[in-house]
């Protein structure tokens, strides 16, 4: 999974703009993060269609505040641009609850 560095709006965009991309909110101090980060590799892989971006809240503070991300960890999916789904909020999250919202996503 690629880590982005700190993102502008035309930065996120063209991130977002071509196929289908998972942008995963995390922070170093996320013990919930921190919780879900091990099974990544693995939901990666089961999502291979995907493409999986780390994007640290802290670095990215401005951009979880307009994607409205204010808990963490948080997956927000496009496709083509367009948001398709969300997986936002403060609770810790399993390896099997973000397979099963990935696989929910029409």
């Amino acid at each position: 999974m690629e880590r982005l560095p700190q993102l502008n709006e035309d930065q996120l965009v063209k991130t977002i703009g071509t196929g289908k991309v998972v942008l995963f909110f995390t922070a170093d101090w996320c013990p919930d993060c921190r919780f879900i980060k091990p099974a990544m590799p693995e939901i990666e892989q089961d999502f291979s269609d995907y493409t999986f971006y780390q994007v640290d809240r802290d670095e990215n503070i401005d951009l979880a505040a307009e994607l409205n991300v204010f808990g963490i960890p948080s997956f927000i999916v496009y496709d083509n641009g367009k948001e398709i789904g969300r997986f936002v909020n403060k609770d810790r999250k399993t390896k099997q609850q973000v397979e099963d919202f990935l696989r929910n996503l029409k």
